[in-house]
C-alpha cells in the first residue's frame, strides 16, 4: 500500500510538472505576441509630437519613408508628393530651430518669455511659411490653429515592417521598423553556417559510428558533446579576436566583422547537435543489414552509403535541421562578429545584423511599452515562428519511417 501510494503520489508530481510547464511556456507565448502586435496600433509619428503643415497644403497624411526622404532632403518640394508645388521648408525642434527664423529679442527679453513665447512663435511661422512641415511638440498644439494643418499620425503599416529595407528605430520623426535586412541577415548567415557544418558533421557521425575504433570513439564522442556545452560567448571571444584579425587580413578586407566570419562560427556551434544526432541515426540501423550487404559482396563502404547512409535519411535530416536551429536562434556571437549592420545582404564578407542580436542590442535602450520596444517583441515574435517552424520540420522528418529512403 505505502509503494503505490508513493508511486501515485509521484506520477501526480509529473503531471503537475508537466501542466505547469505547458501553462508556463503557452504564457510566455501570449505576453510575447500581446506585446508585439500592439505595435500595428502605434501611430508612426514619435509618441508625443506631431507634424504640422500650412493650411494651404492639400497633402493630409506623409507616410514614414517619405517622411525619412524628406528629412534627408531627398524629396526638397511637395510637388514630389502631391499637386501643390512649394520648396519644402523643414522646422525640427522647437528650442533649437526657432532661433535660424527669429531673433532673440524677437522671442522675448528674458529665458522665461522666450520659454513661454516659443509655442506661440512656431505656430505662427508654420501659418506664414507656405511650404513648411513642422516637428512641434504636440502639448504646444491647440485646437483651431489658424493657418496651420496637423497631419495624420497614421499607423505602422505591416507591409513597410515586413517588408521594409531600413531598420532605423531611432529616426527622428518617423522611427523606420523595416525588417528585411534583419531577417535576411539571419537567414543568409544561417545557412552559410549549416552548408560549412553539415558536410563536416555528417563525416565525423559516420567515422565515430562505422570506421572509429572503440577507444578512438569513447574520447571524441565526450569531446564532441562537450563543445554543445560551452558558453556562447566564449565563442564569440574567440570568434573576435582570433577569427575576425584572421578574416581581415587574408581576404583584404575593410572588416572582419563580416557574415562569413559569424558563419564559421556557428558552424562549429552546430556540429555537436548534428554530430550527435547523425551519429545515433545511423548506428541505429539494425546489424542485420549490414551483414546481408557484405554477404552479397558489397564493400564496407558501398555498405555505409548505399544501405546504412539511405536507412538513416531521416535521423540526419533532423540533425541538419536542428543544426539551422541552433545558428537561427543564436545571439552572442551574432552581436560579437557580425558587424551589426542592418543592410540588405549582397556579399558574404560584409557586415549583416541578426534578428537575435537585435533583440539583444536594442531591448535595453528601447523605453518600455514604446513603438521600438513592441517592434523589438514582434521582431521576437518572428523569430518565434521560424524556430517553429524548423523544430517542427525536424520532428516530421524524425517520425518517418526509417525504411523509407531504402
Amino acid at each position: 500500500m505505502i509503494r503505490r501510494f508513493i508511486e501515485k503520489s509521484v506520477e501526480k508530481i509529473f503531471a503537475a510538472c508537466g501542466m505547469i510547464t505547458t501553462i508556463t511556456i503557452l504564457l510566455i507565448i501570449i505576453f510575447l505576441f500581446k506585446e508585439g502586435f500592439g505595435l500595428f496600433n502605434s501611430p508612426e509619428v514619435e509618441k508625443g509630437y506631431a507634424l504640422c503643415v500650412n493650411a494651404a497644403n492639400p497633402i493630409d497624411y506623409i507616410s514614414s519613408p517619405d517622411v525619412k526622404k524628406i528629412y534627408n532632403s531627398v524629396i526638397t518640394n511637395w510637388s514630389e508628393l502631391t499637386e501643390y508645388d512649394e520648396k519644402i521648408v523643414l522646422f525640427r525642434d522647437d528650442n533649437k530651430d526657432i532661433f535660424d527664423f527669429y531673433k532673440e529679442e524677437e522671442l522675448g527679453d528674458s529665458f522665461e518669455e522666450i520659454e513661454a513665447n516659443i509655442p506661440k512663435k512656431v505656430l505662427e511661422l508654420i501659418a506664414n511659411t507656405p511650404g513648411m512641415l513642422a516637428f512641434v511638440h504636440e502639448e504646444n498644439l491647440q485646437k483651431n490653429i489658424e493657418g496651420v494643418k496637423v497631419l495624420d499620425k497614421g499607423m505602422v503599416n505591416p507591409n513597410d515592417f515586413f517588408f521594409g529595407r531600413e531598420w532605423i528605430p531611432t529616426s527622428t520623426p518617423a522611427p523606420q521598423f523595416g525588417i528585411l535586412p534583419l531577417i535576411l541577415g539571419t537567414l543568409w548567415v544561417s545557412l552559410v553556417a549549416i552548408l560549412i557544418a553539415t558536410p563536416l558533421g555528417i563525416g565525423v557521425a559516420i567515422y565515430l559510428s562505422e570506421l572509429a575504433q572503440s577507444k578512438v570513439r569513447d574520447i571524441l564522442k565526450p569531446a564532441i558533446e562537450l563543445l554543445a556545452g560551452i558558453p556562447s560567448v566564449v565563442y564569440g571571444f574567440f570568434g573576435l579576436v582570433v577569427l575576425v584579425p584572421m578574416v581581415q587580413k587574408t581576404l583584404g578586407l575593410p572588416v572582419g566583422e563580416t557574415a562569413f566570419t559569424a558563419s564559421v562560427i556557428l558552424a562549429i556551434m552546430a556540429l555537436p547537435t548534428i554530430i550527435t544526432v547523425a551519429e545515433d541515426a545511423i548506428r541505429s540501423a539494425p546489424r542485420s543489414m549490414r551483414e546481408a550487404s557484405l554477404a552479397l559482396g558489397a564493400t564496407h563502404w558501398q555498405t555505409i552509403y548505399k544501405v546504412v547512409i539511405p536507412y538513416a535519411a531521416s535521423g540526419i535530416s533532423a540533425a541538419v535541421v536542428l543544426g539551422i536551429g541552433r545558428a537561427i536562434g543564436e545571439t552572442m556571437v551574432a552581436l560579437m562578429v557580425t558587424g551589426n549592420a542592418a543592410v540588405i545582404p549582397t556579399t558574404l564578407f560584409a557586415p549583416v545584423r541578426t534578428i537575435p542580436a537585435t533583440i539583444a542590442a536594442e531591448l535595453g535602450e528601447a523605453p518600455g511599452g514604446g513603438v521600438h520596444y513592441q517592434a523589438l517583441f514582434v521582431l521576437g515574435c518572428v523569430l518565434f515562428l521560424i524556430t517553429l517552424v524548423i523544430s517542427i520540420t525536424a520532428e516530421l522528418i524524425s517520425k518517418r519511417q526509417h525504411n523509407k529512403g531504402l
